[in-house]
């Protein structure tokens, strides 16, 4: 009886211990320079509207975020992190093995990846095979696999302007470089037959003819970027030949400055992507801890904010910023108000 006791006395000293270990009073956000304007309006937001303090939103990427929701539950670890591509079992597994045991996964919007330059620069019209014919490492010539000897995108498409191929594209830490490597280059790689020749090449291993797809050359022609699209448009602005890939958001708040690409002649549009005509679209994603909620003040009324229909839904500033509503919001609120944490991937 006398050991139960102190078991529980134990166990009680514990779960205060915990307790005051988590007592910081503010969110901590981090991950994805793509959701980052809109998290970032939807803490300011909160703090102007709610008794709790403003949420700490930053960046890092998709990648990094994940990374560190998955380092441990406690006041030193983030509660959300922002992803603009699906977390990985890779990530799971990371979040498993330092005790985050349960995480809600929260898809609130969509965007898309586009394609632009100078807004005094030639007008372009993109297929994603034009893509991985620029900045593919090897390309198919005649059959047969070639580094790629393209220097213009004429070169690669005789419809482009004769402009030196110099492309602005994510780091790998950023989600968007996931997506911009599925649907731009793996996409433009088997629109153009070079799937299979490389398939045939590597004895029929679709893995390895995979990863060719995404082999990008070294000569300078393909620069990766890895802070935010502000330093893209940087770039742009310091190369005026230049083409960069954005976030439809952020083109869509730099206008004035840069000049939108078609891809296989559709416009980037918030009604394009709602439609599911633009074929670069990708769904925006927040994780979070769910051993955080009711510990770390103002976390669940975050979370039940930032996918309301104020903010999220299709009147809110986030559609106004150039967020694809999700025609499913009401699905993800319910889910959110329950505290429903993700399955399996599947």
């Amino acid at each position: 009886m006398t050991v139960m006791k102190l078991t529980v006395s134990t166990l009680a000293i514990a779960a205060v211990s915990a307790t005051a270990a988590m007592a910081r009073d503010n969110v901590q956000v981090a991950g994805s320079s793509t959701v980052l304007p809109y998290a970032t309006i939807v803490a300011e937001a909160f703090g102007e509207n709610f008794d709790f303090p403003t949420p700490v939103v930053e960046g890092g990427g998709s990648g990094a975020g994940r990374k560190k929701l998955c380092e441990g539950v406690g006041e030193n670890t983030i509660d959300v992190a922002n992803s603009s591509s699906r977390i990985k079992q890779s990530d799971i597994d990371l979040c498993t093995a330092n005790g985050v045991t349960e995480i809600m996964e929260v898809r609130f919007g969509y965007d898309g990846i586009v394609f632009a330059s100078d807004i005094n620069g030639p007008e372009f019209a993109y297929t994603p095979a034009d893509w991985f014919n620029a900045l593919a490492k090897d390309v198919v010539k005649d059959g047969k696999v070639v580094a790629n000897p393209h220097k213009t995108w004429a070169d690669v498409n005789a419809a482009l302007p004769a402009q030196n191929i110099l492309a602005f594209i994510p780091g790998t830490k950023h989600g968007t470089r996931e997506v911009f490597d599925e649907k731009v280059l793996v996409q433009g790689c088997e629109d153009s037959g070079a799937y299979e020749v490389f398939k045939t090449a590597n004895a029929g291993d679709e893995d390895k003819a995979h990863d060719a797809c995404m082999a990008l050359r070294t000569d300078g022609a393909s620069v990766d970027i890895d802070g935010d699209y502000t330093e893209t448009l940087a770039r742009i602005d310091a190369n005026k030949a230049a083409i960069g890939v954005f976030g439809l958001s952020f083109y869509q708040n730099n206008t004035d400055k840069l000049r939108v690409a078609t891809i296989n002649g559709i416009v980037p549009t918030v009604e394009s992507i709602a439609a599911g005509d633009y074929p670069v679209s990708r769904p925006l994603y927040f994780y979070v801890k769910k051993a955080h909620i009711g510990v770390i003040p103002g976390l669940k009324e975050y979370l039940e904010f930032f996918v309301s229909d104020d903010m999220a839904g299709p009147d809110g500033p986030l559609a106004a910023y150039g967020l694809v509503s999700d025609p499913e919001l009401a699905a993800t609120q319910e889910a959110v108000a329950n505290e429903v944490p993700m399955g399996p991937l599947n």
